[in-house]
């Protein structure tokens, strides 16, 4: 692995670590600037991802400049502008589609509840702190479709075949969001992102499928969640 990878992932290791620092750091200078308590400590989670986050990703980009491109050996060359674009489209509903079935999985053969602690905790951020919406929508997939596909998944898959690198990788992506009932249905989407990236040969294309996904689910559960309950299972209100 590249050295400029392992500061990305010490970079994102550390903007995970940092909301234990973070959010009580926000929450006594809002306080000092004569803030109310309660509001404060509804809204400093919300504060600080948009910080850290926003940080992490200006960061992450820097060193990724920095970079040779590294290439997936899987194509003599990427896809074409035309052919990742319809990729990255039907990206979003491939995404859905097997979201869909591995809850339905989870559900019908394992009794987990299709319903997600993650997903409620992140729309009550967002309800008191709207700007964090760009976390859960935009800098949030993007910074992980960096280090789950491109660097976890692509140096894997150097090494060995798509299946052992998806299934290394997906896992390991599912266990980062701390939901372990529900790691069949976070691996399902890390398949998922790690077909769009070898099919195309383009991050962009997991990037945009994934940030695509996430803002549907962030405008139906937070718009639409009582007229579309019925679906819920479907769609199932995940931030992956």
């Amino acid at each position: 692995m590249k050295k400029e990878y392992g500061y990305i992932l010490i970079a994102y290791i550390l903007m995970q670590l940092s909301i234990f620092i973070g959010v009580p750091l926000v929450y006594r200078i809002g306080i000092r600037a004569g803030q109310d308590p309660v509001f404060m400590r509804q809204a400093a989670p919300g504060y600080w991802i948009v910080i850290s986050f926003s940080i992490t990703l200006i960061i992450i980009l820097l060193i990724l400049r920095k970079a040779r491109t590294d290439a997936l050996l899987v194509r003599k060359a990427p896809a074409s502008p035309g052919e990742s674009i319809v990729w990255a489209i039907a990206g979003v509903f491939l995404a859905l589609f097997a979201q869909g079935i591995a809850a339905n999985i989870e559900a019908n053969l394992f009794g987990v509840d299709p319903g997600s602690k993650n997903t409620e905790n992140i729309l009550q951020i967002i309800k008191t702190f709207p700007a964090s919406m760009l976390v859960s929508s935009i800098f949030g997939p993007i910074l992980e479709e960096i280090v789950f596909r491109k660097i976890i998944f692509g140096s894997l898959y150097k090494r060995f075949s798509f299946w052992i690198a998806a299934t290394i990788s997906s896992v390991i992506f599912a266990m980062a969001h701390m939901e372990f009932e529900h790691i069949l249905l976070y691996s399902a989407m890390g398949f998922t992102f790690a077909f769009l990236y070898v099919r195309t040969g383009r991050i962009l294309v997991p990037i945009f499928a994934h940030v695509a996904m996430n803002t549907l689910v962030v405008v139906v559960q937070l718009f639409y969640r009582d007229q579309l309950q019925h679906i819920q299972g479907l769609i199932g209100g995940f931030f992956q």
